[in-house]
């Protein structure tokens, strides 16, 4: 089949189509992938660089606040009755276990509440960047329910903050009986707090501490 000669109208139209479609390669060969698509990824990259910047100029404008802040804290701490007054770790446990005592027996008028052993517990050394140290003693108690609730109340709602865990508590009929007071309860728990500013090479409170007493 004989194809039509265009007419000169269609022919001029054909060419300019040509020509644009020519032009259009010629951007995207030579000129876009080689120098437009490049400089694009240079812009985006460099916005993405002026942002990071001023994030980390407004960061560092604010530099000094926070390390205001961060002495007020500091000296919050130092301040705070939070912690145990004693430096070592040993008077600290043998003050915790002083305190045991002196609660119980001040709140002994509820019913009958005694303590009738109490040690030092052996605790882990704290790593070099640890700036406190957790003090804790082993108590046994023979107590009523009356003052055991008043006594534990006193102890973990006080200051300096302590903590009680590993609480057992039973009911023993052979001494009840001999001592004639079905009430009283054998109570054992580990009383801890903690204490600032302890070195590494402190004594611990099971080597420095006191040793195992019971009471009278």
């Amino acid at each position: 089949m004989k194809l039509k000669p265009l007419k000169p109208m269609e022919s001029r139209i054909a060419a300019i189509l040509l020509l644009l479609v020519a032009l259009v390669l010629a951007y995207l060969v030579l000129l876009h992938w080689w120098f437009v698509a490049p400089l694009r990824r240079i812009d985006s990259t460099m916005d993405d660089l002026r942002l990071t910047q001023a994030r980390y100029a407004a960061i560092i404008a604010e530099q000094p606040q926070l390390q205001k802040r961060l002495a007020a804290l500091g000296q919050g701490q130092a301040d705070s009755h939070a912690f145990l007054p004693e430096r070592e770790p040993s008077a600290a446990a043998a003050g915790l276990m002083q305190r045991v005592v002196d609660d119980a027996a001040a709140h002994a008028q509820d019913g009958t509440c005694e303590v009738t052993q109490k040690m030092p517990v052996t605790e882990s050394a704290n790593p070099h960047d640890e700036p406190y140290r957790r003090v804790a003693v082993s108590i046994s108690l023979r107590c009523g329910m009356r003052p055991l609730v008043d006594l534990l109340y006193t102890l973990e709602h006080g200051t300096p903050y302590l903590f009680v865990s590993d609480f057992s508590l039973y009911r023993n009929p052979v001494a009840a009986m001999q001592r004639k007071d079905a009430a009283s309860l054998e109570v054992q728990f580990t009383l801890s707090g903690y204490v600032r500013g302890v070195a590494s090479a402190a004594p611990s409170a099971s080597t420095g501490g006191p040793a195992q007493e019971d009471a009278p």
